[in-house]
């Protein structure tokens, strides 16, 4: 599967953003998505997750409350709407997909073979 995220820029603090990931060459529904992000210099993190088989999804605490992840397999497109944006949101944001994925280690980057190119949202203060 290829995956191509989009919808990044800048975005006042306080403010809400949505992020889109697109997929291709592969049947979405059969894979668990995710989003990660990497602010500079730091490690990426897991932001949020929705499995291939029925509504489970998984958000990171600093989001939860602020960030809700969807997926539409019919346009085999994955979304990531964030509110009360925070100046420690500024990231490079990349979607990923997997087959494999576990409960035990959904938060993983290492679970995830296909990611797109990153998207970068900047959160002015």
């Amino acid at each position: 599967v290829q995956l191509q995220a989009s919808g990044g820029g800048l975005v006042q603090a306080g403010g809400s953003h949505r992020l889109t990931c697109s997929a291709s060459g592969s049947t979405f529904r059969r894979y668990t998505v995710a989003w990660f992000r990497q602010a500079p210099g730091k490690e990426r993190e897991f932001v949020a997750a929705f499995k291939f088989a029925g509504d489970y999804t998984d958000i990171a605490d600093p989001l939860k409350g602020r960030s809700t992840i969807s997926r539409d397999n019919a346009k085999s497109a994955l979304y990531l709407q964030m509110s009360s944006l925070r100046h420690e949101d500024t990231a490079v944001y990349y979607c990923a997909a997997s087959t494999s994925v576990i409960p035990s280690n959904v938060a993983s980057h290492h679970a995830y073979a296909y990611w797109g190119q990153g998207t970068l949202v900047t959160v002015s203060s």
